[in-house]
């Protein structure tokens, strides 16, 4: 990878249309198809293997278990993946600069046990904003205390994360068993408990939806103004109309779908409000552009001036901070904590809707979207095995056999990529 231009690979389009960036080829659609064509053919697969590959899964597991496509379960898949995307995002931007954080799963059970303890009745019963900002204020420092090791000792990131996977798990069970003998606390606050457990009315839903599509015509019709006043390739008028209309099409299907049964959960709404700041940030700032850079090429993106070790800290501080908002997620939706949080597969699972979502494990390229789609296919997999009742071997080795997938696919683009001559 370069760092020669971390937008292209922030948005797939840009990078399909780096292939022949002439302006006029794409603004027909003719020109635009070939185009596309020609970088998936060149590596450039962006989103197309995530959505095949959801498009079997609902498929395979509906024909297996009526019950997958039933509107409860949709709304189930819904709160079950919520906690693995707001992981899975901080996991994105880890990845994109070459790194790994093995630590994020228990990172997550200390921020969710730090709430649960500050929020007990008496002792101290602080109230919730406040314990929330202090459990995400100690998940952030840790990231921090980890990204220092990191950059000033030069220790690799796989051993001081998995150093910090033992100690955190250990900071939990020492934290829950001290204040519970049973290993478990509950959560008793209403407020908290509502974050993972409540839902939207009917209307509400459809205002989401509608200001989803909105708020994406026009992010899309504003940078394809921006693009051809400043004599860029940009999409034509007709792709923009079809992919807006296929949005709008998924959004109001959903929501209908939901408000068939309890409507959609709240936590959606903290984890689309994340997934636009957090998109923002990767890929219409300064910073997003570093972040690209020291993926693309660490010494050439420390030649060209940008503080390498400063980004790596960031970044840390950020894998941090999003696993403290999933280990509150958590939290809420369980109504509790215990001596086991963080543990099970809950690390595989992050990870893996990461690189499944797109984002490569060899830095540079992906898009923070990455971990909804991963956390979404992820979900699904482990809901429909749940509903089929496959034993937790089989689980394992499935969930394994899709992330190997993903790894091989994400390998095949590199190398068509570099045989082509790109990055």
């Amino acid at each position: 990878m370069t760092g020669a231009d971390p937008t292209a690979a922030a948005d797939p389009t840009a990078a399909a249309v780096a292939v022949e960036p002439t302006p006029e080829q794409t603004q027909t659609l003719p020109g635009y198809i070939r185009t596309w064509w020609q970088g998936v053919q060149g590596g450039e697969l962006g989103s197309l293997p995530i959505i095949l590959g959801l498009v079997v899964i609902v498929a395979t597991f509906g024909v297996l278990e009526e019950n997958f496509i039933t509107e409860r379960n949709f709304t189930n898949l819904l709160l079950q993946m919520a906690p693995y995307a707001t992981i899975a995002i901080g996991v994105v931007f880890v990845l994109l600069i070459g790194e790994i954080d093995l630590s994020v799963a228990f990172v997550s059970a200390v921020g969710g046990v730090v709430m649960t303890l500050l929020l007990r009745p008496d002792d101290p019963g602080w109230p919730w904003w406040l314990a929330i900002l202090v459990a995400l204020l100690c998940t952030t420092a840790i990231g921090f205390i980890q990204a220092l090791v990191i950059t000033k000792a030069g220790v690799p990131s796989f051993v001081v994360t998995l150093a910090g996977l033992l100690i955190w798990s250990g900071v939990v069970l020492i934290l829950t068993t001290q204040y519970s003998t049973a290993g478990t606390i509950r959560i008793q606050d209403s407020t908290v408990i509502e974050i993972a457990n409540g839902f939207l009315s009917d209307f509400w839903g459809w205002v989401l939806a509608g200001v989803v599509v909105l708020g994406y015509a026009a992010s899309q019709v504003r940078t394809a103004l921006i693009r051809r006043k400043s004599g860029l390739a940009s999409k034509p008028a007709v792709v923009i109309v079809l992919q807006v209309a296929a949005l709008a099409a998924i959004m109001f299907a959903a929501v209908w779908y939901a408000n068939e049964d309890r409507g959609v959960p709240k936590v959606t709404l903290i984890l689309g409000a994340f997934l636009l700041f957090w998109s923002f940030v990767a890929a219409r700032t300064r910073f997003g552009r570093h972040v690209y850079a020291v993926g693309g090429s660490a010494e050439a993106a420390r030649r060209a001036g940008i503080n390498v070790d400063r980004v790596r800290i960031a970044v840390f501080m950020i894998s941090g901070f999003m696993a403290g908002v999933g280990g509150i997620i958590l939290a809420s939706r369980l109504r509790s904590v215990a001596t086991n949080t963080g543990g099970g597969n809950l690390l595989l699972l992050v990870i893996a809707a990461a690189v499944i979502g797109g984002t490569s494990l060899f830095g540079g390229i992906g898009r923070v979207v990455s971990a909804l789609l991963g956390a979404l296919v992820i979900a699904s997999i482990q809901n429909g095995m749940d509903l089929l009742g496959l034993a937790s071997g089989t689980k394992f080795v499935i969930t394994g056999l899709v992330l190997l997938g993903a790894v091989l696919i994400d390998a095949f683009s590199k190398r068509r990529r570099a045989a082509r001559g790109g990055v």
